[in-house]
């Protein structure tokens, strides 16, 4: 099993690495790409970007200003962003990621390695969906998996995992005791975060 690397420089530097690696794979898409669906419940691949990029590039006054929009509600705030920012054109939203690969952002609670799981989370909605086979290097895996494992995100993502193992068929990674549920290490990423995978991807799925 791959060290799991902890001190913030590395970890930001696997951001950078990650918002990079993300930004060239989007930059080989065709046009109508950006309109297909992604794996976040209700968004495109182009409100996906857009969502990546709003903390990135929204000052903290903006930020609150369209809290107060949403009545303190994040999640109506974050859907009614996305989905009006990701109008622009694929030039100007995958600009927008090029031009803050570097931000230092990390969630509201959270630190660096919530920066990351974020992107790769949602990198992986894009990718999984589109059906592009590229895999993100263990090492930021296992500062993913070490993230949505918490009970604080068990809890957030409200996944019932109760007599289900998942089990990673690629990196010496498992969680939970029961039933196994085999796959690739951020196709189970995936799961903890409530996605629902094309059918095929994980081995030991109910029929």
């Amino acid at each position: 099993m791959t060290r799991t690397v902890t001190d913030d420089a590395s970890i930001m530097e696997a951001v950078v690495a990650q918002r990079h690696e993300l930004a060239e794979l989007l930059g080989d898409l065709p046009v109508e790409a950006w309109d297909q669906i992604s794996l976040c419940a209700g968004w495109r691949v182009r409100h996906v970007v857009a969502h990546m990029t709003m903390p990135l590039r929204y000052s903290t006054r903006r930020f609150i200003a369209e809290m107060i929009k949403a009545r303190g509600n994040f999640d109506k705030m974050a859907d009614r962003c996305a989905r009006r920012d990701g109008a622009a054109s694929p030039g100007e939203l995958l600009s927008a990621l090029r031009e803050n690969e570097g931000s230092p952002w990390t969630p509201p609670g959270g630190g660096l390695s919530a920066a990351l799981t974020h992107d790769v989370i949602h990198g992986l909605d894009i990718i999984v969906s589109l059906g592009i086979n590229h895999l993100i290097p263990e090492e930021r895996l296992q500062i993913v998996l070490e993230t949505i494992t918490t009970p604080k995100s068990i809890k957030h993502f409200g996944v019932d995992l109760d007599g289900i193992e998942l089990r990673a068929s690629d990196i010496d990674w498992s969680y939970g005791s029961g039933r196994s549920l085999s796959g690739l290490a951020q196709d189970l990423a995936l799961v903890l975060c409530g996605r629902k995978l094309p059918a095929g991807r994980l081995r030991g799925e109910s029929a």
